[in-house]
């Protein structure tokens, strides 16, 4: 494939952000003609319900630098991301939202963190943020939580503004709902040069937030699924042998001791056992960790052999794209 040389691709997530666009890339023009960058800007219009795509169109016919893809439906923003970094040429990737509240202003100081001093991942921190309490302080305890588990230490892995070098994103998948997680993502791929760069936050001037308390619910969720499955997708024997290991000893354990004590009431007690093996509870505790312990050991094995063969990468629909002649995704015609 056929690759132009740029400084930077900047990828932009989208929902009805019809009224923001048009000015979020006047600013980013600017910010990138000041500094004589070469760029494109990749948006991703992600089942909008208003002219948002309209927009998008409009602004790749003044100016093909910019272009656009678009979502049959809303996939949400780990599908717009992944679908964004595919397409993607820069030897640099900023992501930031739509909204206006991330200022294309940093992008000059990101790009020399990743290009010049060698970070693999820059991410955003948002140390003064213009969001009601409602969202800031459950915002505070899930990244508190995130650092823990993670090991990473950054204080706002949400944040939308971020820098990449070109390997990281070409070399990660991103889905579900886990593109708070991508610096952690990253680091078990093998890419260890995170940090992080204080950035300003901007007030929402358009629109309304996509902002809802359920998913600090489903972050955590997602948090415990990618930790799970950065330590196990390579190695799931690992995890379900060692359970199954301990599950089938407990159960070989308590069969060693009803044994023990039918042939101590046979031959050695001159008191018989007060009760048969089979009306004891030990006897159906020790046969329920004996089948655990040979399911998890068979789930390991599945496990395995799944590992081994799921070497592709999802793709998501998409059924329109403007100045991207190779889109490497699917593509659908919706008439």
């Amino acid at each position: 494939m056929n690759r132009e040389n740029l400084d930077i691709s900047v990828v932009i997530p989208a929902q009805d952000e019809e009224e923001s666009l048009p000015e979020l890339c006047q600013w980013i023009g600017r910010v990138m003609q000041a500094h004589g960058f070469s760029f494109e800007v990749i948006m991703i219009d992600d089942g909008s319900t208003d002219q948002t795509w309209q927009k998008i169109v409009e602004i790749n016919a003044a100016d093909s630098r910019f272009k656009g893809i678009r979502f049959n439906r809303n996939f949400g923003k780990s599908a717009a991301l992944q679908t964004g970094f595919r397409a993607a040429k820069g030897n640099v990737v900023i992501t930031m939202d739509a909204d206006l509240q991330d200022s294309p202003d940093e992008i000059p100081e990101l790009y020399k963190m990743i290009s010049e001093k060698g970070f693999h991942l820059v991410s955003g921190w948002k140390k003064k943020r213009y969001d009601p309490l409602s969202k800031t302080i459950p915002s505070k305890f899930f990244n508190y939580i995130t650092r823990k588990l993670s090991g990473i230490d950054l204080h706002d892995f949400n944040c939308g503004l971020k820098a990449y070098q070109t390997s990281v994103v070409k070399n990660i998948t991103v889905y579900g709902e886990m593109h708070r997680y991508i610096p952690l993502i990253a680091k078990w791929a093998g890419f260890t040069r995170i940090t992080e760069k204080p950035v300003e936050h901007q007030e929402r001037k358009y629109g309304r937030t996509k902002f809802g308390l359920e998913r600090f619910i489903n972050g955590f969720l997602d948090l415990l699924s990618i930790t799970f499955v950065s330590r196990f997708r390579q190695k799931p024997m690992h995890f379900f042998g060692t359970f199954g290991t301990l599950s089938m000893a407990i159960g070989f354990l308590f069969t060693v001791k009803l044994f023990w004590d039918k042939m101590d009431s046979l031959f050695f007690s001159k008191l018989p056992m007060k009760r048969d093996i089979t009306a004891q509870p030990l006897f159906y505790l020790a046969l329920v960790a004996l089948i655990i312990g040979v399911q998890l050991f068979v789930t390991g094995f599945l496990a395995e052999m799944i590992a081994m063969q799921s070497l592709s990468k999802r793709d998501y629909l998409v059924i329109d794209e403007v100045g991207l002649q190779d889109l490497p995704t699917k593509k659908i015609v919706i008439q």
